[in-house]
């Protein structure tokens, strides 16, 4: 029987392990997971014949060898690509992973996964829908987030069950009315605008996780003032760099995130 549902823990691998390994890969998502994270954050777009692929990017060039926009190019054409190489000759050969096959090692690893639906070029709604459907119907521990308010649409239609956060770079004023209509139970926010008092305010009514956050002292106040988590590069850094517990228990298979 599976374990009761696991929320995401205070520690949020960014892109992987973006400081570490290559961003989203499964090299990054092996990284993370070395270094202690238990849960992954990364992007999800579609190729023009509706292949969900983990790219952050509309464009190829600055994370593979390749060139133009995602969008344009066949799943053939990606698969072929080095999105490796220009971060470390290690990494040399690093293809774009498929989502079908980052959620099997998310799986096979006993992680958790905040799937970000991107919506550049306005194609939010596409990458969702291609999205869920290489997810399937089984139930998963994850989270899916988009700045892309189509994009969330389309998951809390087509899949309710699974939690959704909105993702904004700066707190507005209305996200309380945003976040609600689109039935989400989390904000994501840019750390950079955060004070206590909008820490406060949102805490009060949804989940807050800030992003990126890459320096222990300011994790410790995001904590203080109230963030549930934040999305880091250095996993590894953060989780030593702060005292108090910042990772919970591995996700188990079949859990749900809160």
């Amino acid at each position: 029987m599976p374990l009761p549902p696991l929320p995401p823990p205070r520690v949020i691998g960014h892109r992987g392990a973006a400081a570490h390994a290559p961003e989203n890969t499964l090299a990054g998502i092996r990284k993370a997971h070395e270094l202690g994270a238990r849960w992954v954050e990364f992007d999800v777009q579609a190729t023009r014949d509706n292949c969900a692929v983990l790219l952050h990017d509309p464009r190829l060039e600055r994370t593979t060898d390749g060139y133009g926009l995602l969008a344009d190019q066949e799943a053939r054409d990606i698969a072929r690509l080095d999105a490796g190489r220009w971060f470390g000759k290690a990494f040399g050969g690093e293809a774009v992973p498929r989502f079908d096959a980052a959620m099997e090692l998310i799986d096979g690893l006993g992680m958790g996964a905040i799937i970000e639906i991107k919506s550049e070029p306005g194609d939010g709604a596409r990458t969702a829908r291609a999205m869920l459907a290489s997810l399937g119907p089984a139930a998963s521990p994850h989270i899916i987030s988009s700045f892309g308010e189509d994009a969330l649409a389309i998951a809390a239609a087509e899949r309710p069950d699974m939690p959704r956060a909105l993702l904004v770079r700066a707190i507005p004023a209305d996200w309380r009315v945003r976040v609600e209509r689109l039935g989400c139970s989390a904000l994501h926010a840019g750390e950079r605008e955060l004070t206590p008092q909008i820490v406060a305010e949102v805490a009060l009514h949804c989940v807050l996780r800030a992003y990126t956050v890459n320096k222990p002292e300011r994790a410790a106040q995001l904590f203080a003032w109230g963030a549930a988590a934040v999305f880091t590069d250095c996993p590894d850094v953060i989780l030593s760099g702060i005292e108090h517990g910042t990772d919970g228990p591995r996700a188990s298979r079949g859990s749900k995130a809160q």
